[in-house]
């Protein structure tokens, strides 16, 4: 009997262990540390994007570097604050910074864009041709079936 009792109070220290845990880490993560990024990555992001044209900001080569600076400030920032990274403030942070940032970057990097008329035709007229020889010969040998039954 004494063994159950014992064996059930490292299980609520472990439970109460745990529970403090969640509630520092919830009160190091809070507004102090969306200020300290604020602060302290995003204001440096904004300088380095100034330098680089905004027309280019869609090429990674342009912006790689800017880009790691600010994700490994905000993984410093919560490292000082005792915070994990990544975590939800640092997502809704990201996501942010890319729709103010590269909200019409496509996913290869490259600003996408329409080919011009002469390779776009082809592409355009082709089916389109196909399409109306095909109607025209099931047409002309439907009739000429007709008369041979």
């Amino acid at each position: 009997m004494r063994k159950a009792e014992g064996a059930a109070v490292p299980r609520q220290v472990y439970i109460a262990l745990l529970v403090a845990c969640q509630c520092v880490c919830l009160l190091g993560c809070g507004p102090h540390y969306e200020y300290a990024m604020e602060e302290f990555c995003l204001a440096r992001f904004k300088l380095d994007m100034l330098e680089v044209e905004q027309s280019h900001w869609c090429h990674w080569d342009e912006t790689l570097e800017a880009y790691s600076e600010l994700t490994n400030c905000t993984f410093l920032v919560a490292l000082k604050m005792g915070c994990f990274w990544p975590n939800r403030l640092v997502d809704d942070f990201f996501i942010r910074v890319h729709r103010d940032y590269f909200h019409d970057c496509s996913l290869s990097g490259r600003m996408l864009k329409d080919p011009p008329n002469r390779i776009l035709g082809p592409f355009i007229m082709v089916p389109v041709m196909v399409t109306l020889l095909m109607t025209a010969l099931v047409v002309w040998r439907s009739k000429r079936s007709e008369g041979m039954v």
